[in-house]
């Protein structure tokens, strides 16, 4: 249930509140399949490596000083995206050049700050999912999620943007009616 969830989230954070910003890191992905694979992986890395950050912040964080949480989950995003950056960088120029966009976008997407509020608050629910163990897997589903919500959307992305589809409505709008569909089916599944 927990994948449902975040597919769910995904879905309504990505494409929706991130479109109002002028971004869509979905619709980036879905253009092609090697943006696809490349945003997935990344997101992936984040939501996985993020939730340890998260992990040791929840722990270690007295209960008087959780209003520095949001604070404390940017910053573990921002080494992150210093990281990842830096050995994409030492990992070959060409490499560099290829995966940085890719790691600008999906740093601070909402999918990755959204995963780890979700764990923790999940965490402080239940008690008895508050392990490393835990925070690592949930992370990682979360990033699986997102594959998964960038599969659905790229199925029908093309379709959507072709000439068959009024003008009107082409595109973003029915991009959305897509996606409230499949979320209805998805949360169906709840």
């Amino acid at each position: 249930m927990f994948l449902i969830d975040e597919l769910i989230a995904l879905l309504a954070a990505n494409l929706i509140l991130s479109q109002a910003l002028g971004t869509s890191t979905m619709f980036i992905a879905a253009d092609s399949k090697k943006n696809m694979l490349a945003t997935s992986c990344i997101i992936t890395i984040f939501t996985t490596l993020g939730s340890v950050g998260a992990y040791f912040i929840d722990s270690l964080l007295p209960d008087q000083l959780a209003d520095l949480r949001l604070l404390l989950y940017t910053v573990i995003i921002g080494v992150l995206y210093v990281v990842m950056l830096t050995v994409s960088y030492y990992a070959g120029k060409g490499w560099f050049a290829d995966f940085r966009k890719y790691i600008h976008v999906s740093a601070f997407n909402c999918a990755v700050m959204g995963t780890l509020f979700t764990i923790s608050g999940k965490a402080a629910e239940d008690s008895s999912s508050f392990d490393l163990g835990w925070y690592i897997s949930a992370g990682f589903e979360a990033g699986i999620g997102f594959v998964i919500a960038a599969l659905l959307l790229a199925a029908a992305y093309r379709k959507l943007n072709s000439a068959k589809v009024p003008e009107a409505f082409r595109g973003f709008p029915a991009m959305l009616v897509y996606l409230g569909i499949i979320s209805m089916a998805v949360y169906s599944l709840k």
